[in-house]
């Protein structure tokens, strides 16, 4: 029948144009609000979405008289629905902008949770093509990097597969032409941002792995690298993602992840944020691992790009210490102070990767041999002090330790050693614990030699390494036990350290800390074995004796303990034995 109207006209007089029509005139913002969702209701039961129907110019003029009313709730009902519509060109451009207008204010965070425009954002990150929709991809993007602020939007972000949408897109950013390449680098400023407030959330990180963001965030590093803020970006979700080991494995397992980053090192040697952030990821790679300090150290500019960064951060810190210590301070020292502070999270850092890096049997002789390295990390020991600078002199004291493991002739910690001891007495005389603990290891190592010995008995280290079998802390006895028994290797040491008690402390070391840790009760056996197990006049008193000898024959009986504990046990308890048949 020629009168039939088909069942898309019947819809728009009966339904979309009375809705239209009340939509023009004047009426309040909750009112126009819900009009905007039934529209968008009927338009989508009958299949008039996207491109399909045919007057839909007349609802989008419709729409776009209605954004003079200011309001940003009513705003994104209609955001909403022309993205629905599929917009494109400049109309697409003006409503990216409008969405990003409103998500700049954390007071309209409510209003994205509650009008679900977060689908149809994505979708255009998928779907459009950077070349054609840039700048409203820009917009867009820049609309999710505020909205992922919010920890209850961010959670939508990752319902809604966020993660591997731009993932897509942060692989399509990499391939667009030159003259597009301006454009995709400010659209990676954006996405990177919202990615960094993504890597917050601990279920992202399963995601940042699966969905391979990691690898296609070096791909961006490597087409971006001049790009400060990119980089700068992509560095605090290296930093943020490489402190979980699931992420840091898949970092490390991306090819060239390593000279990367030390190129990235080298050309943004003086953007501190920048370079801490990536500092701070190398050590995390090089924390557990052995392959990875390997690698890293395997890079071509490795060593000379860190030291080149330790002398460049080193000098800094001397001259912002000399500014902090005038006689006349001037308004400016509170900013020097802040300077000096900066420079001390950069070699704590730097520091650090070093200290991993010659736990590698391979590396550690290598550095240990290195001039320049031994020479700075000196240099730190003589110019900073605990009490300003305690997890540099930590780090320093923990990389000078694990250096100090390589004895071999060449050895340039071996050629300092006595400067590095004379170093080592200001962290045992600090209030700090661990520069104590890190202190004691150093010596631990430097004492196997005789010249450290003697001047540690001259400085009176003997009787603090002593006090430090008190410290009811595991891990400062086994390294105090350490000491001693180096120092006791010299028949006149042991007279000063029976003196100072050390004797009836290392039996209350075996005794507190023997039954829940073998190597400790080996290495505090062996102290005592080498202070009164070779017949010398100054043995224990007949309680202590006693005491000892129940003590070693409780603990032989364990088997596990038989070959770290077993045998200077033995020999302990054959001279306490021999000691008993004599008296």
């Amino acid at each position: 029948c020629p009168d039939e109207e088909d069942p898309e006209s019947l819809v728009w007089n009966n339904v979309i144009l009375p809705l239209l029509q009340e939509l023009e005139s004047i009426g309040s913002v909750d009112r126009l609000c819900d009009l905007c969702d039934r529209l968008h209701g009927t338009l989508a039961d009958a299949d008039m979405l996207g491109r399909r129907c045919k007057k839909r110019s007349g609802i989008l003029r419709t729409l776009f008289h209605l954004v003079d009313r200011e309001s940003a709730q009513l705003n994104l009902h209609i955001a909403k629905l022309c993205l629905a519509l599929c917009v494109s060109g400049n109309n697409l451009l003006n409503i990216c902008k409008l969405v990003f207008q409103i998500s700049r204010s954390e007071s309209n965070d409510i209003l994205f949770e509650k009008i679900s425009i977060i689908d149809s954002l994505l979708s255009l990150l998928k779907y459009e093509d950077v070349g054609v929709s840039g700048e409203a991809l820009l917009y867009c993007v820049g609309a999710l990097k505020f909205l992922s602020g919010n920890i209850a939007i961010l959670r939508i972000l990752l319902a809604k597969n966020c993660i591997e949408v731009v993932q897509k897109l942060l692989q399509k950013l990499c391939i667009v032409s030159d003259c597009d390449m301006t454009l995709a680098g400010n659209i990676l400023v954006q996405l990177t941002a919202t990615l960094r407030n993504l890597a917050d959330h601990p279920d992202s990180r399963t995601l940042f792995v699966s969905f391979y963001v990691i690898p296609a965030l070096c791909l961006v590093l490597r087409h971006y690298c001049e790009d400060k803020d990119i980089c700068t970006n992509i560095s605090r979700i290296f930093s943020k993602l490489s402190s979980y080991s699931e992420c840091c494995l898949a970092l490390a397992r991306t090819p060239n992840c390593y000279s990367l980053i030390l190129d990235l090192l080298s050309k943004h040697h003086q953007k501190q944020d920048l370079v801490v952030r990536l500092l701070f990821t190398l050590g995390n790679l090089t924390a557990k691992s052995e392959e990875p300090r390997q690698k890293l150290f395997q890079c071509n500019d490795c060593m000379p790009t860190l030291l080149r960064l330790y002398n460049s951060y080193q000098r800094r810190n001397v001259s912002s210490s000399t500014v902090v210590q005038k006689e006349a301070p001037s308004p400016r020292e509170p900013a020097a102070a802040a300077v000096a502070a900066l420079t001390d999270d950069v070699l704590v850092k730097l520091v650090r990767v070093l200290a991993n890096m010659c736990i590698h049997p391979a590396v550690g002789p290598s550095l240990a041999t290195n001039t320049t390295c031994i020479q700075l990390l000196t240099e730190t020991l003589e110019l900073r002090c605990v009490e300003e600078s305690e997890d540099l002199m930590v780090n320093v004291a923990a990389a000078i330790n694990n250096l100090s493991f390589y004895q071999e002739e060449n050895s340039e910690i071996r050629r300092n050693q006595l400067t590095i001891a004379k170093l080592m007495l200001k962290l045992l005389l600090s209030s700090s614990m661990d520069a104590m603990l890190e202190a004691t290891r150093v010596y631990g190592n430097l004492s196997l030699h005789k010249d450290v010995r003697d001047l540690a008995m001259q400085n009176k280290v003997h009787r603090f390494v002593v006090t430090l079998l008190d410290s009811k802390r595991a891990e400062m006895c086994f390294s105090a036990c350490g000491v001693l028994t180096n120092l006791a290797l010299d028949p006149p040491n042991r007279v000063c350290l029976t003196l100072e008690g050390a004797s009836a402390k290392l039996v209350d070391c075996l005794r507190d800390f023997g039954p829940a840790d073998w190597q400790l009760a080996g290495q505090a056996c062996q102290a005592l074995w080498n202070l009164i197990g070779h017949g010398s006049d100054t043995l224990l008193h007949a309680e202590e004796r006693e005491r000892l000898l129940e003590i070693l024959t409780v603990y032989s009986g364990l088997a596990c303990w038989e070959s770290e504990f077993l045998p200077v046990a033995q020999k302990l308890i054959k001279v306490l034995h021999s000691v008993e048949v004599t008296t």
